[in-house]
């Protein structure tokens, strides 16, 4: 592409690209992509994105294209990558003037150049480092701050680098250019500091934008690019000099007021020093010894002393709190039980953090977490009142204690509470001590302090279980609170009740679990919906706690779900919406089949939820977990919510339809417990699984759910199903068999297996295509053990249940084997014998010997060639499954089952479903449980005798080990 005759071209199709006209955008941006690939395009690139006269938007597109292009095409393996001497031209162009006016195309240019860093510095790229260094000490303040900017990106990126060699050239790098960074930041940092007092804010911020771009260098410089930093003095005295700094520029803070424009820069430059400290202490925990005490002292003073008055904001608050307890945390600290086995580094730092940890400071910090940033704000109490769901959302807001106050706070309290419990635990005994009985409910300071207090107490549950009798605690003192209804105590009562739910699983007597249930009843009824959202939350835990039982929690069963489906309508915000749909499934789930007198408002519910939360997929996936539960509650009786029920699981469960990928987990399982309580197959429920075939393409954890789905609908209905949909099955099994793992044949083979035991007739007829695959894995003898034996389970199936249909198969195999019928039923058997130990299901095992038993009697020479092996076989399947009768001394057939067998279901166990009752049906019919072994082979073995007469049956039986005939007759005593 020749520069000059090109530019103008590529400049007026770069214009066509930024046009809100798709006519002409379209177009132009087909060409762009054409021309990716020429030589010179990029050069062209470079001329227009720096060329200050042109058109903004233009210039942006360019510099975007020339990006993109570097990952595309810079690799000297990539297809149509750039050629050495224009990526030469391009690196030379690049770096000439740092002088770009934009800010954000300055910020593109100086991605884009550390893209080429990564990729060629410094080998094919020398003189980027220094080009960069000499660019930074220019007086020109444009061009000084590009060359910053770049600087920074550069020295980011190439600390990225993972590789041991890149590793090693950044070590290089960084040691080179490390007194420069220090030196340059030094200078930036003081003449702000010079500048805060000037007046000029142009000037001020300015400076500051460079302190704060030479820091962030040498934050990548430090925490990456040195191998032993506590050996390197400048390092060392770098980190040291942090914390006289952050005091310099937390002082600033007083002159900066709120309002000014530099404010938000000094606070990220502050905030800047404290990611400096952690990711060196997260890199370097040893390195890091030497400043742990400074640390500490720094944080701890103006956290919890009067210092940080009028200077600290709330986010450096939090870095000096994750301060704090990553180095009460690091494992690097903690001595081994065994003193001795402890490394002298590991004791070096824990001798620092216990001197450090008196009584006195530990007790301080203990009290001001409690009493100053436990207490409710006038900010969170006015969201309490005007927005209650938001508040209730704020204080569970999961993962986020590194960014916000009031999580890390409770972390930090846990962490060192956990750490020094046996010093702080009197601590806090006696700040409860001093809150027993009722409070003021005129004190709005003290029902605070009293809220704080009971947070700690909640927090410290575990550390605290032999130091608080809670169950005395709970009835003389928690309980009476819970009562008290005036409105200023609301921060109490929902404080308490979210203190019991702490504490369920800690210690809580059984017996008081219906006390609290009335608690919660009554709590449920509150006229505060903060109250109410978490007293919904405690009755979660106390429902999900292993001690919980049925029988007393069923009186206030209706009651309690009444009001949780108030709660439910009465919220609006998706969050806590899902939320109390979690506490109704969760209670749903425990109760069972106890639900289903209680669920008929829920159901008419459902369905209006599931619609207005059409653009809300997180909260479809909560309404799917609900109706789980539902239909297991309701058994049977879940084909009432049909209508409504397979709609919900056909859109979840397609895979053309977007909200799938949220939706699809949950979709699978409530079809999955659909077709298990379903009664009977409907057209309906047997027209979803057109959306199946799609999903076994999906090579995702789904699948295995989708072939309980496939044997669940076999169970249901397998003449239906098998009909109408067995040819496609038939065929994505086939495809999936060429290409899935060994568990994933055994899942395809396993439904090939259900089929021919549910349906013996159609199964084998409409699963003919798979079948001479798995003749053929026997008789080559399939390594796969587990394979193996699936493969022999669905042969036994048609050889003892489908002897016509075994005829037909086995005179095709003998047709594509080339060899006689005869033959190779010989090869079969002996492998099966041989390959028997591969079986480990008793099933499978017993079905094994009535199979080949079944090929008796016979006068075919190669059947009896293989009668002992058959035998064999026999007395092997009758050490499985035959038991003594110690009251008889005669054996009998464990397998047996009989109508009369109802099993019983003890209050824990989950009650039979509909399918459970179709496996047991099933298994009334199967050989494998109606057949007794022992008679089975006795008159196998008579018929046998009848046909070769007395003298050629003994000729026969003189085939089989005397050890295993003398076996034989023990167990055929009495027939």
């Amino acid at each position: 592409m020749d520069l000059n005759s090109a530019s103008t071209v590529v400049l007026q199709v770069l214009t066509q690209a930024t046009s809100q006209d798709t006519a002409v955008l379209k177009p132009a941006e087909e060409q762009l992509k054409q021309w990716e690939t020429q030589p010179g395009f990029y050069s062209v690139l470079l001329n227009i994105f720096t060329n200050h006269t042109l058109d903004i938007n233009v210039r942006w597109l360019a510099v975007l294209y020339f990006k993109n292009g570097i990952d595309r095409y810079w690799r000297r393996v990539a297809p149509h990558a750039l050629s050495e001497e224009e990526k030469s031209t391009l690196r030379a162009g690049l770096i000439t003037n740092f002088n770009e006016p934009i800010n954000q195309i300055a910020t593109q240019i100086a991605v884009l150049i550390a893209k080429v860093a990564r990729l060629d510095c410094p080998r094919q790229w020398p003189e980027l480092i220094p080009t960069l260094i000499e660019s930074v000490k220019v007086q020109d303040d444009l061009r000084q701050h590009r060359a910053l900017l770049t600087f920074y990106h550069v020295t980011k990126t190439l600390a990225s680098k993972r590789l041991s060699a890149d590793r090693k050239l950044f070590y290089d790098l960084a040691s080179g250019i490390y007194s420069f960074a220090c030196s340059l930041w030094n200078h930036h940092t003081d003449t702000f500091l010079q500048q805060v007092s000037s007046g000029n804010e142009a000037a001020v911020l300015s400076s500051l934008e460079r302190t704060l771009l030479s820091l962030k260098v040498l934050r990548k410089l430090t925490v990456n690019g040195i191998v032993e930093p506590h050996k390197n003095m400048e390092v060392m005295g770098f980190l040291h000099g942090i914390f006289e700094r952050l005091k310099q520029f937390l002082e600033c803070s007083r002159s900066i007021g709120a309002d000014n424009v530099c404010r938000d820069r000094l606070e990220k430059t502050i905030i800047l020093f404290t990611k400096v400290l952690l990711d060196f202490l997260d890199q370097h925990p040893f390195s890091f010894t030497p400043l742990i005490q400074r640390s500490l002292e720094f944080s701890v003073s103006y956290v919890f002393t009067e210092v940080g008055e009028g200077v600290t904001f709330e986010r450096f608050i939090v870095q000096c709190m994750n301060l704090i307890k990553m180095i009460v945390k690091n494992y690097a600290y903690k001595p081994s039980k065994n003193f001795e086995d402890s490394s002298p580094a590991t004791l070096e730092a824990h001798k620092i953090k216990m001197a450090f940890f008196t009584y006195p400071t530990l007790t301080e910090i203990c009290r001001r977490l409690v009493s100053h940033y436990f207490l409710l704000t006038e900010e969170e109490l006015t969201m309490w009142e005007e927005d209650p769901e938001g508040f209730t959302a704020e204080e569970t807001g999961g993962d986020s204690w590194k960014y916000s106050l009031r999580p890390c706070t409770e972390v930090l309290f846990i962490d060192i509470f956990h750490e020094y419990n046996q010093t702080l635990t009197p601590v806090l005994l006696e700040m409860m001590q001093t809150l027993q009985g009722p409070t003021n409910v005129e004190d709005m300071n003290a029902l605070l302090i009293k809220d704080a207090v009971y947070n700690a107490v909640g927090l410290a549950a575990y550390e605290l279980f032999d130091s608080v009798d809670f169950d005395q605690w709970f009835k003389n003192q928690l309980l009476p609170e819970l009562q008290v209804i005036h409105n200023r105590y609301k921060p109490l009562r929902r404080r308490v009740i979210w203190l019991i739910g702490q504490w369920i699983s800690v210690r809580f007597k059984s017996d008081l679990r219906p006390m609290l249930y009335e608690a919660i009843c009554n709590l449920l009824q509150d006229q505060d919906l903060v109250v109410r959202i978490e007293t919904a939350t405690t009755l979660k835990l106390t429902v999900d706690d292993f001690e919980f039982r049925t029988d007393q929690f069923l009186p206030y069963l209706e009651t309690m779900f009444t009001l949780l489906f108030q709660l439910l309508q009465q919220v609006t915000e998706c969050d806590t919406k899902m939320h109390v749909l979690h506490v109704l499934s969760c209670v749903i789930e425990r109760v069972n089949v106890q639900i289903r007198p209680y669920v008929g408002c829920l159901v008419q519910y459902l369905p209006l939820l599931w619609k207005q939360s059409e653009e809300h997929n997180m909260l479809r996936c909560a309404i799917l977990t609900t109706l789980i539960h539902l239909v297991q509650g309701l058994g049977a009786d879940s084909k009432n919510l049909y209508p409504f029920l397979l709609p919900v699981i056909q859109l979840s469960t397609d895979v053309s339809q977007p909200p799938h990928v949220y939706l699809l987990e949950d979709g699978l399982e409530l079809w999955l417990v659909t077709l298990e309580n379903s009664p009977c197959i409907t057209p309906e429920l047997l027209r979803i699984f057109q959306n199946m075939s799609p999903l076994l393409e999906l090579s995702s954890e789904s699948v295995r759910t989708c072939f309980k789905i496939i044997n669940g609908y076999i169970f249901l209905s397998s003449t239906e199903f098998l009909q109408t949909y067995a040819v496609g099955l038939c065929q994505s099994f086939c495809e999936l068999l060429k290409e899935i793992t060994t568990d994933g044949q055994v899942q395809v083979l396993k439904v090939v297996e259900n089929a021919l035991k549910v349906n013996p007739v159609l199964g084998p007829q409409m699963f003919q295509p798979i079948l001479p695959c798995i003749f053929r894995g026997i008789i080559e003898g399939e390594r796969y053990p587990v394979v193996m034996s699936t493969y022999l389970g669905v042969m036994g199936r048609v050889l003892l249940q489908n002897t016509s249909f075994f005829s037909s198969l086995l005179n095709e195999m003998a047709h594509k084997f080339n060899q006689e019928m005869d033959q190779l039923l010989g090869n079969m058997i002996e492998m099966w014998v041989d390959r028997m130990d591969n079986i480990t299901q008793p099933e499978r095992r017993k079905l094994s010997a009535l199979a080949l038993l079944s090929l008796l009697p016979s006068d075919n020479s190669v059947i009896q060639d293989k009668f002992c092996g058959i035998i064999n076989i026999s007395v092997e399947g009758l050490h499985d499954v035959m038991t003594e009768d110690p009251e008889t001394g005669t054996y009998k057939d464990c397998m047996l089952m009989s109508h009369l067998e109802e099993p019983k279901v003890t209050e824990d166990e989950e009650p039979p479903t509909e399918q459970d009752k179709r496996k047991k049906m099933l298994a009334l019919k199967d050989p494998v449980h109606t057949v007794s072994l022992q008679q089975f082979i006795y008159e196998k073995l008579k018929a046998q005798q009848e046909l070769l007469g007395e003298q050629g049956f003994q000729s026969l039986m003189e085939t089989v080990d005397t050890e295993i005939v003398t076996q034989l007759q023990e167990f055929l005593q009495g027939f």
